[in-house]
């Protein structure tokens, strides 16, 4: 086994991300990165309604779309693995501004909507044999009013129900997260080219999308990183 350098939490153009998906591969591949996710994102109705604008204006995907989203994420993978020997991982970031949480889902296969419920969404996650991530669950820098502040109120009641919280999201380091000793991950919130220096985690284990799930799960071998530029691997 190897140490891995990942990265869980990215957006494209298919969201509010400033790069293409293959662009976004050609960045992280030319890195030397062994792991990301793809993670653009689907928004509450309630949220959508309430702007008057279409999703398209809002930068979000809606669930005509999550097809075709799915379809282009493995055909991404499929480059990224040919090219660079990298590892692609599909996912959603599912935005509830409504009441307030940001849950990531990885490897999913199906739709899910993102008026679930937080436990409603795990449950969904966990019944496709995805991962489920605590979106920045405490206050960022970089942020202002945080729309996710609601899985950090609520921290106690759902503190085992995640297979992992960030503990960084891009510059920002959430210590409550390590103090309350949660599974943790840390990662980019990646949507333009800058914020690829970062925060980013290391897992010692095999290069497959199940043995990084089940290295996450178990936390026992995952440290995270603060990437400043530069090749990472040779």
């Amino acid at each position: 086994m190897q140490w891995l350098y990942c990265d869980f939490h990215i957006h494209t153009t298919w969201s509010d991300g400033k790069y293409s998906l293959d662009n976004v591969v050609s960045l992280y591949g030319e890195a030397g990165f062994d792991v990301i996710a793809i993670t653009d994102h689907l928004l509450d109705q309630e949220s959508v309604t309430r702007s008057g604008l279409k999703t398209s204006e809002l930068q979000v995907m809606d669930k005509s779309e999550f097809g075709a989203y799915q379809k282009a994420l493995w055909e991404a993978a499929r480059k990224a693995w040919e090219t660079y020997g990298m590892l692609l991982i599909p996912g959603v970031e599912l935005t509830n501004n409504t009441d307030r949480y940001h849950i990531l889902a990885l490897d999913i296969k199906e739709y899910i909507s993102p008026d679930l419920s937080v436990e409603e969404i795990v449950e969904s996650i966990r019944g496709q044999q995805g991962l489920s991530v605590a979106c920045h669950p405490y206050i960022r820098n970089h942020s202002g009013d945080d729309p996710s502040f609601y899985l950090w109120e609520n921290h106690e009641r759902l503190a085992t129900l995640f297979d992992a919280w960030e503990v960084a999201n891009r510059d920002d380091l959430f210590n409550i997260v390590g103090l309350k000793k949660f599974n943790y991950i840390a990662n980019s919130d990646f949507h333009e080219k800058r914020h690829l220096l970062s925060w980013k985690t290391l897992l010692r284990c095999e290069k497959n999308v199940e043995s990084v799930k089940e290295a996450i799960r178990k936390n026992e071998q995952v440290s995270l990183f603060l990437y400043r530029g530069g090749k990472i691997r040779q």
